[in-house]
């Protein structure tokens, strides 16, 4: 068994090695070789960490990818959403986008901690959600590109800021799209970004009101495939089973590629929050048909929305800290 994971663990490496998607940072500030000298090794570290992790369960690609999303959306990249409750700080893992669903953290513990041993307090918690993002998106099939980096880590957390900015799987398809307009993000980062659903899971709670309640009138959404719904609702009851897990992709879940838009152009997208993006704009559907013809145009633009979330407000120079461990602030 050890030596199986230590063979897929060197495949899953190997799979860096392609020629990479390369991009700049709109901000000055973050560029691709910014610990090359302080810390030569710090990529390669995270690399490693994330391997092994996803070697071990292959959701966890996902999730690691998830976090980085959740932390941008609040207060912008500055690793905030990794902060525990501690003094005046309420954690943003007790928001209703987190609770009971963000994981993957004592992975990113794992890569601070190989890291404060290579080279103390130099890689920021912020980098390390941003390289483990990159890299959990190469290990299940994706592109591969240069992170930006030199982002500082917040020395405080918006639980307030987690519930309300970060888009909830049954709002509006107006209501996500104005919460990534809030973050500098267009409609083409909204469905490119969507595309990270080609992999991981959802809980039945996320979309239980698609099968039984849609509208407040008792009734499915009828947007979704009636044999599909009728197969999701034998793991996802009208009460009990919340936490029920379900593939946002069937087709490949683990595999990044763009199935997942496939999915949404047959009426099979899991949660409410995929399928708006063909029934409630026509330039969003656009899109997703392009994607789901071209994969290389999926992968190009979903590297560009996530170097251009990546740049989502990052503290930069003397603002913020470099955090000796994730969970908390250097003074607590």
């Amino acid at each position: 068994m050890a030596q199986s994971t230590s063979f897929f663990v060197l495949v899953a490496l190997l799979a860096f090695a392609p020629i990479c998607f390369s991009f700049k940072s709109d901000n000055d500030n973050l560029y691709p070789q910014y610990y090359y000298k302080s810390c030569p090794q710090a990529q390669e570290i995270v690399k490693s960490v994330v391997a092994k992790a996803v070697a071990k369960e292959a959701r966890m690609a996902a999730s690691l990818l998830r976090l980085h999303f959740h932390d941008c959306f609040v207060k912008g990249c500055d690793a905030s959403l990794l902060l525990d409750s501690r003094g005046s700080i309420v954690t943003e893992k007790r928001s209703n986008p987190n609770r009971n669903s963000a994981r993957g953290f004592d992975v990113i513990d794992d890569i601070k901690s190989a890291l404060e041993k290579e080279c103390p307090q130099t890689v920021s918690c912020a980098d390390i959600l941003a390289l483990a993002a990159r890299d959990s998106t190469v290990l299940a099939g994706g592109p591969n590109w240069e992170v930006p980096l030199g982002r500082r880590d917040s020395r405080s957390a918006s639980l307030s800021g987690s519930n309300n900015d970060i888009p909830a799987p049954n709002n509006t398809f107006n209501t996500i799209l104005t919460k990534f307009k809030r973050q500098g993000l267009d409609v083409v980062d909204l469905v490119a970004l969507s595309g990270s659903h080609t992999i991981g899971n959802s809980r039945c709670v996320s979309f239980r009101q698609r099968l039984y309640n849609q509208s407040g009138n008792s009734k499915p959404d009828t947007t979704l495939d009636e044999s599909y719904a009728a197969q999701l609702r034998n793991r996802c009851p009208k009460s009990g089973g919340d936490q029920n897990l379900f593939f946002l992709d069937f087709v490949s879940p683990t595999k990044f590629d763009n199935s997942y838009f496939k999915l949404l152009l047959a009426s099979k997208g899991l949660l409410n929050s995929d399928q708006v993006l063909t029934t409630k704009s026509e330039e969003s559907l656009a899109l997703v048909k392009q994607y789901a013809e071209n994969n290389a145009l999926f992968f190009d633009h979903f590297v560009k929305s996530m170097v251009k979330m990546g740049n989502i407000s990052p503290l930069t120079g003397s603002s913020g800290e470099i955090r000796k461990t994730c969970r908390k602030i250097n003074s607590s």
